[in-house]
């Protein structure tokens, strides 16, 4: 198997931190992963076009006054 952080090819069954060859190279990809160096795709909401943002809605309602 080979770890997906440093590309070491290692026995699976010495290894505590599987996919990893290690604890290094798993608290690695823990940062990278807070550190936003990776990230999950987003797939845009076509419909989030057509809600009005919050900032939007608060600042009619003060315009307005009391109701």
């Amino acid at each position: 198997m080979r770890c997906p952080v440093c590309k070491r090819e290692f026995d699976e069954a010495a290894s505590p931190a599987l996919p990893f060859c290690g604890e290094r190279c798993r608290t690695i990809d823990l940062g990278r992963w807070l550190g936003e160096t990776y990230s999950m795709p987003v797939i845009p909401d076509p419909e989030a076009d057509e809600l009005p943002e919050a900032g939007d809605f608060e600042s009619e309602n003060s315009e307005n006054g009391p109701q």
